[in-house]
């Protein structure tokens, strides 16, 4: 992929192409997400945002330049950002999605009811953020998840820093109430978001009891039985000054190599970055970086095989403690 000085200055509020809300059903459940589509795609990439924000998370409001679905769409991917089950449309929904396989159908049959008719290039890249990895590798290790063109998973982990361990799982609380300083710690340091985009004011939306039980077991027991049984490329990204998962290289090496059937692992580390990843000030190169991984996803499936070694770490930044 060949990148102009066009294509890397930043949108305009309206973009040159539209950013369009969706909403089909899926078995009667609708469900929600913006689509930015390309004219002729090289393939498409399928979006899950993370918990307390909708799709919003992947075209940040005021600015355009860290918006995925932009930035993808000048450089010729057709992108969906999906509301997660519970979320939006489908949260009235959500008592009829406690079932993980239900979830994982309805996102499937909402991609192919979004992009029905629509081109999809070399196929399907899917990636997600935070909470929605939880969602995404149940998809990719699905019997469909095999026709994927590859994952990018970012925002999560295995084990928690000290101090995300304390505040989200060993600190007493009342049930259904927020962590007191939750926000410092997905929302740190300031200085890495704009000041109208820190807190995410702008794209915070409500979920539901769901997302509290999707999660539970997520780190401790799923995620190890679920990742062996992804066959398709990954890619694994923390920020440099991420709060809430350990983001030393032996634990993100460590993380890499529970996908021991795929066949290449990207372990990535950006730096300057926290844990919002996509509406930080360095977006728009995350973003960048993804998409050069699905372009080399894209050009594996034409020639059956990737070149470089099968688990790669790129450390970028090594980890500082924030003064």
């Amino acid at each position: 992929m060949t990148l102009t000085d066009a294509d890397l200055a930043p949108a305009d509020s309206t973009g040159p192409l539209p950013v369009v809300a969706e909403v089909p059903e899926v078995d009667g459940i609708p469900v929600s997400g913006l689509l930015a589509e390309a004219a002729t795609p090289r393939a498409v990439v399928v979006a899950l945002h993370g918990g307390a924000v909708d799709s919003r998370y992947f075209d940040c409001p005021g600015h355009p330049d860290f918006s995925l679905l932009r930035t993808a769409a000048r450089l010729g991917y057709t992108v969906l950002a999906v509301d997660r089950p519970g979320f939006r449309s489908s949260g009235p929904y959500a008592d009829l999605l406690k079932d993980p396989a239900r979830r994982v159908d309805l996102v499937f049959g909402a991609v192919d009811a979004l992009l029905d008719g629509s081109p999809r290039g070399a196929g399907v890249f899917l990636m997600a953020h935070s909470a929605g990895c939880e969602l995404a590798v149940r998809m990719a290790a699905a019997e469909r998840g095999a026709d994927l063109l590859g994952l990018e998973l970012a925002g999560t982990g295995r084990i928690h820093q000290p101090v995300a361990q304390e505040l989200l799982w060993d600190a007493p609380r009342p049930a259904g109430t927020r962590p007191q300083g939750i926000g410092k710690l997905i929302w740190g340091p300031r200085r890495l978001y704009p000041d109208d985009v820190a807190g995410g004011g702008s794209v915070s939306a409500r979920g539901s009891a769901l997302e509290s039980r999707s999660i539970e077991e997520w780190a401790a027991r799923e995620f190890l039985g679920l990742a062996p049984r992804i066959h398709i490329p990954v890619r694994y990204t923390l920020g440099e000054y991420e709060g809430v998962w350990r983001n030393d290289p032996e634990e993100m090496t460590a993380v890499g190599g529970l996908f021991t059937a795929a066949p290449r692992v990207v372990v990535s580390k950006q730096p300057n970055t926290g844990h919002n990843i996509s509406l930080g000030r360095t977006a728009p190169v995350y973003h960048l970086n993804v998409l050069a991984f699905a372009e080399e996803c894209i050009i594996a499936r034409t020639t059956g095989e990737f070149s470089g070694p099968t688990l790669q770490f790129d450390g970028g930044a090594p980890a500082r403690p924030e003064r």
